[in-house]
């Protein structure tokens, strides 16, 4: 079954509340991840950090999942990270877009992983898994991310060093970036392990966290509540479990009506 469409056929069938945007660029990694750009609407206002809910014409109705936007807010297009589910309802089909394929995406933009719901402090921590990454994307690239803290750390945990590309990719082009490439190189570390094969950096985020040996790793103390926030994006257990960990060093949850030292995104891709 194909359902995917030009953006200029859709346009004029496209679902009330949506927008339909034309895909630019595709970039697969492994069999598991891929990434792609599309259009931005003009009228298009987000929060670096933020998700949408994107989709595809399925059978003749709009299916729509939840994807976090690792575009930056001054990006002219929107990109997304993207898993691939064999029989993901949605990501079965996306995962084989094209340069030109129409994609839906629904016009209000949410998310509290924001800079906006942390309280000020000096150092500030993105524990990522898979594409769990993507948020982070966005707000490694913002401006803002680096005038709020002093230091900026990326963790991203995948279970292959294949998985790792986009994010050593990302990194690599945001330090740079003529934009913010200086204060990346200034203030961004990245740090990247996997759980599968042997590489620098080994293990699940949370026992790194636990065992003390990411603080090692890093030459930074422990966390502390006083300087250090958090945001979580990955897994539901992931979340779970780093979330504990984070209240266990005395960080309180935060959200965008009440800001705090650290927040999680629960939305998730199917």
């Amino acid at each position: 079954m194909n359902v995917l469409a030009k953006a200029a056929d859709l346009e004029a069938a496209a679902p009330a509340g949506a927008y339909v945007q034309e895909v630019t660029s595709v970039q697969h990694y492994t069999d598991r991840l891929f990434k792609f750009r599309m259009t931005r609407p003009a009228s298009f206002r987000f929060r670096s950090g933020e998700f949408v809910m994107i989709g595809l014409m399925i059978d003749g109705k709009p299916l729509y999942r939840a994807y976090s936007i690792a575009s930056p807010s001054w990006d002219e297009e929107l990109e997304f990270f993207s898993i691939k589910v064999p029989d993901g309802p949605l990501t079965q089909h996306l995962q084989t877009i094209q340069p030109g394929d129409a994609v839906l995406m629904k016009k209000k933009s949410t998310g509290t992983l924001v800079n906006d719901a942390l309280v000020p402090g000096k150092r500030v921590y993105m524990f990522s898994t898979g594409t769990g990454l993507a948020p982070f994307a966005s707000l490694i690239r913002d401006p803002d991310t680096y005038e709020k803290f002093e230091q900026v750390i990326v963790t991203h945990t995948c279970r292959d060093v294949a998985e790792l590309k986009y994010g050593l990719d990302l990194v690599e082009a945001t330090k740079n970036d003529p934009l913010i490439g200086e204060l990346a190189q200034e203030k961004l570390v990245h740090y990247a392990s996997v759980t599968r094969e042997d590489y620098p950096f080994k293990g699940r985020i949370t026992d790194l966290i636990e065992n003390g040996k990411l603080f090692t790793d890093l030459d930074v103390p422990p966390l502390d509540p006083a300087i250090d926030r958090g945001m979580i994006c990955g897994s539901m257990d992931m979340i779970k479990d780093t979330k504990v960990l984070l209240e266990k060093a005395g960080l309180t949850e935060g959200a965008n009506n009440k800001p705090a030292e650290f927040v999680v995104e629960r939305a998730f891709v199917g």
